[in-house]
């Protein structure tokens, strides 16, 4: 874009300089960075009016986590330039959720010659998650996100120093000492085994017999906030098996589509088979395809065998059922 397309901002306020804008013309700016978002001014004068709008740059994908902005914004458009410059100024807009149509301001006037177009942000402010009143990024979003920081890194340091453990976790090659309330807190497993006269409240231990010590090392990063994505791709099974066993939702969840990413010949067999056992069902759909829709069951004769000996039959019935339906397809 050319330099009349660049738009001057401060942290809330963005002016757009348009020099000529002749009739039946349509221009868009470069974006600008205001709070969490990529912003876009555009502008478009027919014969009777000029209209002008402000939209923030959203993504379509599932993986994007940029919320929506709830804005409150006042719009002006300044004509020429002091000592005769007119200003006409939109109402104001209050708490809009500005989604991928924008806000949209029509002036039932033709602008000729120079002029800017402000836009001052008198709040921005992003949904609640878990359903409550939408929050300012500037004041609580900032205060959040720093008090979250602070306490990752205060739970991480509990574990990774020790500090004012109660409770041994027992793995199959080792042990690492925990928290009682930070364990309970995570899992409703957890949470009735401490909160019960069960032997693991009696002798201050848990055993997880099923982990290595680097897995169940994982598990607990996990929980308390500090686990790394190469720690979780390579003991991401064990997590499965323990967010299952331990019910811990939110781990399964990553998980689950953690394995849909990347499955291939060597390990769609077993992926299948645990899709079965934790009631994985994208993940089970995902290897049915990949074996019978991409006919990768025929380049695994060998492999194929030996799992018909121990699958599950429920399992097998559909793998044949997915095959004739194919062929039936043809």
């Amino acid at each position: 874009m050319s330099d009349g397309a660049r738009v001057e901002a401060a942290p809330r306020l963005a002016q757009w300089r348009v020099d000529v804008l002749p009739c039946y013309t349509y221009r868009k700016s470069e974006p600008f960075r205001i709070g969490l978002w990529n912003w876009y001014l555009s502008v478009e004068r027919n014969n009777k009016q000029t209209c002008v709008k402000v939209f923030a740059e959203l993504s379509n994908s599932a993986k994007n986590t940029t919320p929506v902005p709830i804005a409150s914004f006042v719009t002006k458009l300044l004509i020429s330039f002091p000592p005769n410059q007119k200003t006409i100024v939109h109402p104001g807009i209050f708490d809009k959720p500005l989604k991928h149509d924008g806000f949209v301001w029509a002036i039932d006037s033709t602008v000729t010659g120079r002029f800017v177009i402000e836009i001052e942000f008198l709040d921005l402010k992003i949904a609640d998650p878990s359903g409550g009143e939408p929050a300012s990024i500037w004041a609580s979003h900032q205060i959040k996100k720093s008090s979250d920081n602070t306490a990752l890194s205060s739970l991480a340091r509990m574990l990774q120093e020790g500090i004012l453990t109660d409770i041994t976790i027992n793995a199959t090659d080792g042990s690492i000492m925990a928290h009682r309330a930070i364990l309970a807190s995570r899992s409703p497993v957890f949470r009735s085994m401490f909160s019960h006269d069960l032997k693991e409240k009696e002798l201050s231990t848990v055993d997880i017999s099923d982990m290595s010590l680097e897995a169940c090392q994982a598990f607990l990063n996990y929980i308390y906030g500090d686990l790394c994505s190469e720690e979780f791709l390579t003991h991401r099974l064990a997590l499965l098996r323990a967010a299952d066993k331990y019910d811990i939702s939110d781990l399964k969840d990553a998980c689950h589509e953690s394995l849909l990413e990347d499955i291939d010949t060597k390990n769609v067999l077993e992926r299948l088979q645990m899709a079965h056992l934790y009631r994985l069902q994208k993940l089970k759909d995902g290897c049915l395809r990949f074996l019978v829709d991409f006919r990768k069951v025929y380049e695994m004769h060998d492999d194929f065998k030996v799992f018909l000996q121990t699958a599950d039959r429920d399992i097998i019935a559909e793998i044949f059922q997915g095959i004739l339906t194919t062929w039936s397809g043809r």
